[in-house]
Parts: C-alpha cells; structure tokens; sequence
C-alpha cells in the first residue's frame, strides 16, 4: 500500500500519484510548492501558462516539470469528475520526492551518469 503524505476523506478527496517521472526534483518541488493550496482550476492556469512561456518563476519556466504535473492534474479532474466532485471546489496539495535512480546504459565517457527520476503525489480535497 502506497504512503501518501496526506490522508483525508475518502469521499472528499481524490489522490494521483506519478511514478518515476523523468523531471529534476529541484523543479518539481519548486511546482509543487507553487501549486499547493490553490483551486484547481488556478492551478492548471498557472501550469499553463508555464508551458506557453507567458509567465516564469523567477525568470525560469520549467516547461517539462509543468508539463508533466499538468498531465496528473488533468488525471485527477478526470478522477473527480467520475467520482461525482464539483472540479470548481477542490484544493490542490501536492508533493514531489526523490524517485529511484538507474544508471544510464553503459558507456565510456558517460560512466556514472544517473537520470533525473521524480515521484510525485497530488491530493485534491473539497473545500
């Protein structure tokens, strides 16, 4: 059984979680720090406009982090949407963690060169 970092209501709340997702947990984190406590449709506006390059953080967009917990957000509206909860209402919390690294195929000048693999946990909650 997965751990998620919050546990609410089962009938209140739906929970995403994204495996092994090749992005930079720095970036992910960043998000996922800008995006928790927002409604859900700000949160995927402002991840919008991320990809679109019409807004940055600190002068970076972080276009494929975005992209990425834009897709899982997409995900759990869809899951709200068949669970009967209003999309409008819900909160987002979400969470990034340090993934399980592998190395990359073997080759000379690139020995010990590991990929960039970020789990990460989104929660949405009714308000």
């Amino acid at each position: 059984m997965l751990n998620y970092v919050l546990n609410p209501l089962k009938k209140k709340s739906v929970k995403v979680y994204g495996r092994g997702l090749n992005i930079s947990g720095k970036d992910s984190r960043i998000l996922c720090k800008e995006i928790t406590g927002r409604s859900l449709p700000k949160a995927k506006a402002f991840l919008q406009r991320l990809v679109d390059g019409t807004e940055n953080i600190g002068g970076k967009y972080y276009t494929k982090a975005a992209g990425e917990i834009h897709g899982l957000l997409k995900s759990a509206e869809n899951n709200a949407e068949t669970k009967g909860l209003d999309a409008e209402r819900l909160i987002v919390h979400a969470s990034a963690h340090k993934g399980y690294r592998f190395m990359r195929p073997r080759r000379f000048k690139m020995r010990r060169q590991q990929r960039k693999v970020t789990n990460i946990q989104l929660v949405l909650q009714l308000k």
